[in-house]
């Protein structure tokens, strides 16, 4: 066994991981308390949105993927919400705009995190709604601890809080200041939105299913739509374009939107199969690539070795270049070739180009030999040239603290997303990848307490493409959750912030498990990378090709042999990759159920607990 940053953490009666530790511990407080896994991840997901406010927020998405251990199936729930019937690329270009700007009001869709949390909890979980609810109710109203990334998200947009999102400003500058690093830091207006919430749902609802509707239609329905429909209607705010608009999003969208629950996708593996949300996420990108690899010989590389990396990179550039051509569930997407893209011939076709060298084009594959269609990224250049990024970008933006003499000593890691994994002693098990509505992403409602997520910047304003923008239709999301059947019994939920990044370092952290048998700590700790090969999802998505990014454990013959082969290598900090959790079930000799979880120690914020 190699060094660990910290012990795989083995139990029987529960085990949760997240990606900051008082979701963790609060999910481990709903088991101890009798809860069930489902009660715990709702319980966890909102304290998630109250802990770090920089990377999700209640107005966001949360993509689910679950095993039910009572109907033994798996299923995937979809969290993402749809375009404005407003929003159309005729819309944005009748604004003189090219590309969806990647903060403000003009990128909302739904936000689809509490429908899907609502359907997660009445159709699985066992809790009352405001059981689930206290901690993070809790956490805002009397105050938690802010994590020194989150003050840094909060200093990179201070000036567009001070002389434009006033809003925001009263929320995250509290008398005029920026917080310190580590204080106690209180959201009262966003503890009141959910209070209410639960006071209107118990007065309409006689059992826990109908309190939970009735959370939901307050939500979709009732007074939180009606204050996002008539801040989005009447204010104008200073958005990526540099120019004051209003929002898109109406209390009809709300109104009309349902979360999705749906067989995920699958692919198998050697003795595994993987679950992956569907076309509507970046999650095929990862069966695409296992289904590549399967044909590498990975177990004669070793995992720090260069063969292993330059493999995995090289599949990763053709899966993340079919989800730009075939992803997405506009109108000019076609669900027969995106069935075809995980067949086993396309699959090997698409490995058999691989050679020795990095690629250095982006290459989409052609599906029952159709010819893929790719966005106009000529139009990305000229956008990331005229750009406003005075305030960020469409990722979450972070600015250097003062001195270490000041402040908390500095925190390196990479993500804009959350994750929470949780198994129960029952076996049930569900990974969920919460984000949007990011503290710096759109201004504050001020009635609400939280801002919007800004997804419709992944779409493009290209017409009949899978991932066009259209009136009602998702768009195409990184977040992506993972779920692992092994011998065909349910096994491992898992999971990582981290934008484009999400399935490339879920594929390494996979792979590191089943084919070189590194336990789950292991491999989550050992040496990161990602490739950045095509377009960004956020704004103003910008176009890289061939760059590999790189932790410096690596060793410098590693580093070597990957430029040799052609990569353009870029050797980041040695922390800085990938911010995984993963949770995992298996039968000892006896039958007896056995529970691990681990999770990722960069940024020092992530945690797994269990017993």
């Amino acid at each position: 066994m190699s060094f660990t940053t910290r012990p795989e953490i083995t139990g029987t009666y529960g085990v949760a991981a997240s990606t900051h530790w008082l979701a963790s511990q609060t999910a481990m407080g709903v088991l101890e308390r009798g809860g069930n896994a489902f009660d715990a991840a709702v319980a966890g997901g909102f304290v998630l949105q109250v802990v770090e406010p920089h990377l999700n927020g209640p107005g966001g998405e949360a993509p689910m993927l679950l095993w039910s251990e009572r109907e033994k199936r798996m299923l995937s729930v979809c969290g993402q919400g749809v375009a404005p019937m407003a929003a159309s690329s005729a819309a944005f270009r009748a604004m003189g705009l090219a590309q969806v700007p990647g903060i403000g009001l003009l990128p909302a869709t739904v936000p689809g995190a509490f429908g899907a949390w609502m359907t997660l909890l009445r159709d699985h979980g066992t809790w009352p709604l405001a059981d689930v609810l206290a901690p993070a109710i809790g956490y805002a109203r009397d105050g938690y601890p802010l994590v020194g990334r989150a003050v840094q998200a909060i200093v990179a947009v201070q000036d567009l809080f001070r002389q434009h999102w006033h809003s925001s400003a009263r929320v995250w500058l509290p008398d005029g200041k920026v917080p310190a690093p580590g204080a106690l830091f209180t959201q009262p207006a966003l503890a009141a939105t959910y209070e209410k919430l639960i006071r209107l749902a118990q007065s309409q609802g006689a059992t826990r299913s109908e309190v939970i509707d009735a959370a939901s239609t307050a939500w979709y329905q009732g007074f939180v739509a009606k204050e996002i429909d008539h801040f989005y209607r009447t204010e104008q705010v200073v958005d990526g374009t540099g120019q004051a608009h209003s929002g898109l999003l109406r209390y009809e969208d709300m109104a009309r939107w349902q979360t999705k629950i749906e067989a995920p996708l699958c692919l198998d593996f050697g003795r595994y199969t993987l679950a992956k949300c569907g076309f509507w996420s970046q999650g095929p990108t990862l069966l695409e690539q296992l289904g590549m690899l399967k044909h590498a010989g990975l177990e004669n590389h070793a995992p720090d070795s260069a063969g292993f990396v330059h493999r995995i990179a090289e599949a990763a550039k053709l899966a993340l270049a079919d989800r730009l051509a075939w992803y997405g569930t506009a109108p000019g997407a076609s669900a027969q070739d995106q069935t075809a893209l995980l067949s086993n011939d396309y699959l090997l076709k698409r490995w058999q180009g691989v050679g020795q060298r990095a690629s250095q084009v982006l290459q989409a594959g052609a599906p029952n030999a159709n010819a893929a269609r790719l966005p106009d990224l000529a139009v990305s250049l000229r956008t990331l040239l005229t750009a406003d990024t005075r305030f960020g970008i469409g990722e979450p933006t972070f600015a250097a603290l003062p001195p270490v003499s000041e402040w908390a000593e500095r925190e390196v890691f990479v993500g804009d997303t959350c994750h929470i994994d949780v198994i129960d002693k029952h076996g049930n098990m569900v990974a969920v990848t919460p984000s949007g509505g990011w503290l710096s992403s759109s201004p504050v409602v001020p009635a609400l307490g939280f801002a919007i997520n800004t997804r419709l910047q992944m779409t493009w304003l290209d017409d009949g493409l899978p991932n066009s923008l259209a009136p009602g239709v998702a768009p195409c999301t990184t977040l992506s959750p993972s779920l692992a059947l092994r011998d065909g019994e349910p096994y491992m939920v898992f999971g990582t912030p981290g934008g484009d990044q999400q399935d490339q370092w879920s594929t390494a952290f996979f792979l590191r498990h089943a084919v070189h048998g590194m336990n789950l700590q292991e491999a989550i700790d050992a040496p990161a990378w990602h490739v950045d090969h095509g377009p960004s999802s956020f704004w103003p998505r910008q176009t890289v090709l061939n760059r590999l990014t790189i932790e410096s454990r690596f060793s410098p013959a590693v580093l070597d042999e990957l430029r040799a082969a052609g990569h353009e290598v870029k050797v980041g900090e040695a922390w800085s990759e990938s911010r995984l959790s993963a949770c995992s079930r298996s039968r000892d000799a006896q039958g007896r159920l056995v529970l691990r979880a681990a999770a990722n120690p960069r940024g020092m914020q992530g945690y797994a607990v269990g017993r």
